[in-house]
């Protein structure tokens, strides 16, 4: 299967997951074989998510599942660029987490002292944040004690929602939105648009013209903006056409280099 003359002009390319190469439980139509040509091409891929709810290993398995062969090498997700920030930051008072039990892992790993369901949980110094299934409101209560005695939040991304097969579900923004109007406080972002995630690829993938498929023009096309690289847009996840179009007609930066119905109608032209 031939690459669109686009995707043939690029070395390598970077895909988000949600609203780009599957919807819920569900793959774009055709993603399996749009990847499967890219790497018949010998175009090396890597896939970013801002999703904190999974292990890098559980979206491996994802992929595999859906038929999309992919490596944990290729894999970099906010959970891990998380860990990486908190290792160097180093062990303070305590960190009170949002978050699923990958994100606690992460925290962890990286040699933090959770204080969760502890009396310790109000004089915690770091609060981190991702969006998980089983939210409760005495997380929100326990994080805005913690920030408004001192501590800094720490967020997974700031992305409202996140697309799924059956409409769109409230993202980690719709957290961090909640806590930063209870304290006055503003968290820091370490998912897209901060360009932590597409420059972690890129080490991994190392030198060569490289083109960022997203669906969110906030998240994708502004991160890939930041890390000085190419942006597509695809219209299966978030963003309308009207939306896209409005971009790429604007004279600000950044502007998308193609619009797509999806990512098989991007990488092979149909």
């Amino acid at each position: 299967m031939a690459l669109s003359p686009l995707l043939a002009g690029y070395d390598q390319v970077v895909l988000d997951l949600d609203g780009c190469v599957w919807l819920g439980d569900e793959p774009t139509r055709g993603a399996a074989e749009a990847i499967a040509a890219l790497r018949a091409a010998a175009k090396p891929v890597s896939f970013v998510t801002n999703d904190g709810r999974r292990s890098p290993e559980e979206f491996v398995r994802k992929l595999w599942s859906l038929g999309i062969q992919a490596s944990l090498e290729e894999v970099v997700t906010v959970g891990a660029a998380i860990q990486h920030l908190l290792a160097e930051r180093g062990r303070g008072r305590g960190t009170y987490v949002i978050g699923s039990p990958a994100i606690f892992r992460h925290v962890s790993e990286a040699g933090q002292r959770i204080v969760n369901g502890s009396e310790q949980a109000a004089e915690a110094d770091l609060v981190v944040i991702a969006a998980h299934d089983d939210l409760h409101f005495a997380e929100l209560r326990a994080a805005t004690q913690a920030v408004l005695a001192g501590a800094e939040m720490i967020a997974a991304g700031r992305d409202r929602t996140f697309p799924t097969d059956d409409g769109d579900w409230p993202g980690t923004g719709a957290i961090v939105a909640a806590l930063e109007y209870a304290t006055s406080r503003t968290a820091s972002s370490v998912g897209k648009p901060n360009p932590q995630l597409f420059y972690t690829a890129l080490d991994r993938m190392g030198p060569g013209r490289t083109l960022v498929v997203g669906d969110r023009l906030d998240a994708d096309l502004a991160g890939a903006d930041a890390a000085g690289l190419d942006a597509a847009i695809v219209l299966s996840g978030v963003t309308s056409r009207a939306a896209a179009e409005a971009a790429a007609e604007a004279a600000e930066e950044p502007s998308p280099v193609a619009i797509a119905d999806d990512l098989h109608a991007l990488v092979v032209g149909d």
